[in-house]
């Protein structure tokens, strides 16, 4: 009975989230196209299929993937051991992003402009080479991302000056990088942080920090993802003057 409760609340929610996405597309086709809406029997069913996987989706990070991240971290915490901490952080920082959905759409896309801009050679293995480096290239970075957070959890070294720093290397790198990547690899520090890599990352940092005594969950626990987005940026364009 719980379930199902839990389930019909997360249901509403879900309902309530899109509901400004519907609206909006509703008040500029009927309002500003003054067109009717297309396949109106096919959207609605898309958005019921929406609803519905929002809502599936949600719970199963609430009754898995966060669980299953922190378990881990106070896990490995009460180890002690600092090596295989660091490798789980790595592990999970570049597992996660290579599976990543989005990564995998914008570097098949990236793949296609580059061969009919004359980057890279127009065919169907050269595409694939060019999209899988650059996956692996942004899978790197977000394990090296994830190890850096970890460390500075450890450390408690202050965030704001490592965030500034990197950006700071970001614009020095943008400086140099051929100008054919750099919107990839903006791009690519939006992508690495979406459905997949979220949720454990998160429950990670929550994690460890509330293990370590004299941490805060709420000050040292957050701003992995932070990292997540900033270092992707710096691995891709040096990957693109590698490549150039």
């Amino acid at each position: 009975m719980q379930i199902l409760y839990t389930l019909g609340r997360s249901l509403l929610n879900s309902v309530r989230d899109l509901l400004p996405v519907v609206l909006v597309v509703v008040f500029f086709q009927l309002a500003v196209l003054q067109q009717p809406l297309p396949n109106l029997l096919q959207l609605t069913g898309g958005m019921l299929l929406v609803v519905l996987g929002l809502t599936f989706f949600v719970n199963g990070l609430q009754m898995g993937l966060f669980p299953v991240g922190e378990s881990l971290a106070h896990a490995l915490a009460r180890k002690g051991s600092l090596f295989w901490l660091i490798v789980f952080a790595f592990a999970l920082g570049f597992g996660t992003t290579v599976a990543e959905p989005a990564l995998i759409a914008v570097a098949g896309e990236a793949a296609a402009i580059a061969a009919d801009a004359g980057v890279i050679e127009h065919s169907e293995h050269a595409q694939l080479v060019y999209a899988d480096g650059l996956r692996l290239t942004v899978a790197f970075s977000v394990g090296f991302a994830i190890v850096l957070g970890v460390v500075r959890i450890l450390k408690g070294w202050p965030m704001h000056w490592m965030i500034s720093g990197g950006y700071v290397i970001v614009v020095i790198i943008t400086a140099f990088a051929p100008r054919e990547i750099i919107g990839i690899a903006y791009d690519s520090g939006g992508v690495t942080t979406s459905t997949i890599t979220v949720p454990l990352v998160a429950a990670l940092g929550v994690g460890l920090a509330s293990s370590i005594s004299g941490r805060n969950p709420m000050v040292d626990g957050f701003g992995l993802i932070a990292f997540a987005s900033l270092t992707p940026m710096i691995f891709v364009m040096i990957y693109g003057m590698l490549i150039q």
